[in-house]
């Protein structure tokens, strides 16, 4: 069994939700942030888990307030902002640290599976590579989560199989989910 399958993660309302109920689907795990350059990427996340939910698509929201604080408000308030603003029903967790002393396991074990590759090219890229180089100058050879909206892909064996920068191009996200469906 995939060690993905025996972690677990806390929901919103504080219950704590195994992976295994996950079992058999494709998974994508995501750090969101409400105030984010990034945060539109709700839009085509939302869009996808309707289109492919029924298909086996799962998408866990795990909130984040690590990267320059853009997500300062409670969970509720993080449900509240996501759901009217976005129409999001994909399964939101407790606001949570990706990375550090007090990082979740489920990011400790994501990382361990799939480090940091990258960027990519264009604008947003070369933006990203210059703020994290000024925040950790190892930051290329480190697998930690840089900034919010870095994705990753669990095929349905529950292996870690991609993992997306918040840069890349949300249609090569949905790609690949579509291809392990």
């Amino acid at each position: 069994m995939s060690r993905f399958y025996e972690l677990s993660v806390t929901n919103a309302g504080g219950e704590s939700i195994p992976m295994s109920e996950y079992k058999g689907k494709v998974v994508v795990v995501v750090n969101t942030a409400t105030g984010c350059g990034f945060t539109p990427q709700y839009k085509p996340l939302e869009e996808m888990y309707e289109a492919l939910h029924d298909k086996g698509l799962e998408i866990i929201d795990v909130p984040c307030n690590q990267f320059a604080g853009q997500t300062p408000g409670t969970d509720e308030e993080i449900h509240e902002f996501c759901t009217l603003k976005y129409n999001t029903k994909f399964p939101q967790m407790k606001k949570s640290d990706v990375n550090g002393e007090n990082e979740i396991e489920l990011f400790k074990y994501l990382k361990s599976q799939k480090g940091f590759g990258g960027f990519g090219k264009g604008a947003k890229a070369l933006a990203m590579a210059t703020l994290c180089k000024a925040r950790d100058k190892d930051y290329k050879t480190n697998p930690d989560i840089k900034w919010n909206f870095t994705k990753f892909v669990i095929n349905r064996q529950g292996d870690v199989v991609a993992r997306f920068e918040p840069t890349e191009d949300m249609g090569k996200l949905r790609e690949c989910v579509e291809g392990l469906l």
